[in-house]
This record gives structure tokens, sequence and C-alpha cells, in this order.
């Protein structure tokens, strides 16, 4: 071997040698937010089930997956008086529900885990303010046409059942 050779393979052995150890701490790369989903069209029907409220009944599509809650009745054009939409929670917790986007005039029921209605709201078209629940204790959520539980004479105190039982046994087998 040469000089110049034997030189060069002596000063890469010692650079590999003197430089620092990364193998102890990982490298950890900071993780972005997932980005909010944009939406521009409504989405297709959900799978349905019945609801009886007193002597109501109503054809109820149920938004169980948080996709499906995130985009509810958003671009709808219409919705049957007999129609509804169920959002499903897999906690009690204070609930706010908006209009982003829907046009189609709603009132929403905040129901506890037994089925109990306990607070009815008016939603006004397009109003992104929240309607805050009072309370704390809501696991479900119901959309139906504005005006549709006063037409029935429904109130808060009013307790839903679905065509398989309560709904936290059609939800969460309880």
């Amino acid at each position: 071997m040469t000089m110049p050779v034997v030189t060069m393979l002596l000063s890469v052995g010692c650079l590999l040698g003197c430089q620092k150890s990364t193998a102890s701490k990982p490298v950890r790369l900071p993780v972005a937010p997932a980005a909010p989903q944009i939406h521009t069209e409504a989405q297709p029907r959900l799978p349905i089930i019945r609801l009886f409220i007193g002597a109501a009944e109503i054809e109820t599509e149920q938004a169980i997956r948080p996709e499906h809650r995130e985009r509810g009745m958003m671009f709808r054009k219409t919705m049957g008086e007999n129609e509804a939409m169920i959002f499903v929670f897999q906690q009690p917790q204070r609930l706010g529900f908006w209009m982003k986007n829907t046009t189609v005039p709603l009132s929403a029921a905040y129901i506890d885990s037994a089925g109990k209605v306990l607070e009815i709201h008016d939603l006004k078209p397009l109003d992104e303010n929240p309607a805050q629940s009072i309370s704390d204790r809501i696991q479900y959520v119901l959309e139906v046409p504005q005006g549709w539980f006063e037409r029935r004479q429904i109130k808060p105190g009013a307790l839903i059942r679905t065509e398989r039982g309560t709904l936290q046994e059609t939800y969460f087998g309880n």
C-alpha cells in the first residue's frame, strides 16, 4: 500500500470511530395533526333503524362512525317529515351541534345513555354557532325536521326505543 492510501484509511477510521452514536436515542419526528376533512357533498344515506318515541315512529339514519357524525346532514337538500338522523357517541358528554353547510331546518334532541330526551334545540340553517347542551350526560343526538317534536308533543323526559330495545341495548349490547 502506498502512504496516501494508508493515511486516507486511517482518517476514515478515525472519523467513523469519533462520531457520536445515535443508537441509544431514537430520532422522533414531529407528527402533524391530521388535517380536518373538507366536505363538499352530502354523504350517501346511512343504515336505517326505526325509532319509537311515545306513539311516534320515525325512520332514522344512524351516524355511528366519526366520519358519519362529522358530515351528518351537510349538503342535504331535503329531509322527509318522518325521517331523522341519530348520532351515537361512545361516552356521555356535553355536546354542541351546529349547522355548517346544512340548509335544512332541524330540531335536535339531546338524549342521555338511558334513551331519555333531556333537551330539544331548534337549529338555524347555516348557523355555525353550536347549540351547546346544558347537560354533560348526552350520548345520542336525534336530528329531525324542525318542529317535528312539537307537532308530536314530544318534550324532554320522553323515552326513545328502537325496534331492537333500548338505545343502550341496540348500540352497546348492555
